[in-house]
């Protein structure tokens, strides 16, 4: 546990070198199915004799475009296309020019070196038909959290269009890598990997409090699975509740309540809830079915949910007070992990098919079903981006247990883990 204090306490010291200065904001608003947006993102510019500084503004400029590509809202020109224009001149923009190659965006990004070696960098959004500023921000930040900067500039591009920021967002998994099932946490592109916890026991199925500040997980710390809290960044843990088997923790989306699943009354699997802080610990289930997996709808008003009390396992939906159960899924004979998008529109789930388990997504505006993976693998755990528009997931498509994002749509898979057998992964809000 000391060795996870000293290395989270490393990158707090790190964060607070990140000096922000914004300009004007203009918040304009974006759709989900509305046309990507072309952006015209040329080299940055460096104001620097220094060939580090250089180097580093090749990086950030790398990192952030692929950033915006993942996306699936902007749409970035071919470096070809800036050859038939004027060199960009930051001082004056000839936004003809940009027009010209179809650019509805632009993008600037100059950067330099501050007297105490740290690097500088100011990016500005263009609006180019109106030939109009957006928006801008100025970094100064230690060189190591070239990352990071670069991610918070990808955000504040989103945050223009109404998007949740994505790109300085983590993740928090299982992994056997070193021997034993421990909590790793991960940037959303699968960077910076970093354990979290350090036993010989097992650790398993972690969920980010909605702050980000808290991860409640399952660990065998005696012969029984406890739910305990856990703030990676302080290295304080709590316990919650330690009777029975407890797992499957999720919290609600405005911050106040935490869901978990228990054996500790009956035997048998039931769901509770609790304030986030593991106080005040209600049961909300009653029956002899395995109720289990709990998932928050985005206005923490309901609780999506497994549950056998028909037969088989299928999803079902209850208010938070456990009251107005209905059946969301029907036609199979197994339906499990639901997880409820951020939009509220869709729950994700997994479904099995002739033993081939595979990950669909259930409208619940349209109630039409799509098929998310197709494969001869295993996909379980899906969970969404803080935005809606992506998902992360366990698969054992390579051979190993690893994860993958995905796009709502099925496009752009993509793996994130190599080492060790990696599962269970929740994405933070």
């Amino acid at each position: 546990m000391k060795k996870t204090q000293v290395f989270i306490f490393a990158i707090l010291i790190g964060a607070g070198a990140i000096f922000i200065h914004s300009q004007q904001e203009v918040v304009l608003s974006i759709k989900d199915g509305m046309p990507v947006i072309p952006l015209a993102f040329p080299d940055f510019i460096s104001q620097s004799s220094s060939q580090e500084i250089r180097e580093f503004g090749k990086d950030l400029h790398q990192i952030v475009s692929d950033d915006l590509n993942y996306s699936r809202i902007f749409q970035l020109l071919p470096e070809s296309h800036y050859s038939y224009i004027r060199p960009l001149n930051p001082k004056k923009i000839f936004f003809k020019d940009w027009e010209s190659i179809q650019a509805t965006l632009l993008l600037v990004g100059i950067v330099s070196e501050s007297e105490s070696k740290d690097f500088l960098f100011e990016g500005k959004i263009y609006d180019v038909k109106s030939s109009r500023f957006i928006f801008g921000k100025r970094y100064q930040s230690a060189k190591s959290l070239l990352r990071l900067v670069a991610h918070k500039m990808a955000d504040e591009v989103m945050k223009i269009y109404g998007e949740r920021p994505v790109f300085t967002s983590k993740v928090v998994f299982v992994s056997d890598r070193d021997g034993n099932n421990e909590l790793y946490m991960m940037d959303y592109d699968g960077q910076n990997q970093t354990r979290l916890t350090f036993n010989k026991i097992i650790d398993y199925m972690p969920a980010w409090s909605a702050d980000g500040k808290q991860i409640a997980y399952t660990s065998y710390r005696a012969t029984e699975a406890g739910l305990y809290l856990y703030n990676p960044y302080e290295g304080v843990r709590k316990e919650v509740m330690s009777e029975g088997t407890n797992f499957a923790p999720t919290f609600s989306f405005n911050g106040k309540k935490l869901a978990f699943c228990s054996t500790a009354e009956e035997g048998n699997s039931e769901i509770y809830i609790a304030n986030s802080d593991g106080t005040n610990i209600k049961r909300l289930t009653f029956n002899t079915a395995i109720d289990t997996s709990p998932s928050w709808s985005p206005n923490s008003r309901e609780i999506a949910f497994t549950s056998d009390r028909g037969g088989t396992p299928q999803i079902y939906i209850m208010d938070a007070e456990g009251s107005n159960v209905r059946r969301a899924s029907f036609g199979g004979s197994y339906h499990d992990a639901p997880a409820w998008s951020p939009t509220g529109d869709r729950i994700a789930y997994v479904s099995r098919v002739n033993q081939i388990f595979d990950i669909y997504v259930l409208n619940l505006r349209t109630n039409k079903i799509i098929k998310l993976t197709e494969s001869n693998a295993r996909n379980e755990s899906p969970c969404w981006s803080p935005d809606g528009r992506h998902l992360i997931f366990s698969s054992n498509l390579n051979g190993t247990v690893q994860l993958y994002t995905i796009d709502y749509d099925g496009l752009n898979l993509k793996r994130l883990t190599s080492k060790g057998s990696n599962k269970l992964p929740d994405w933070s809000r």
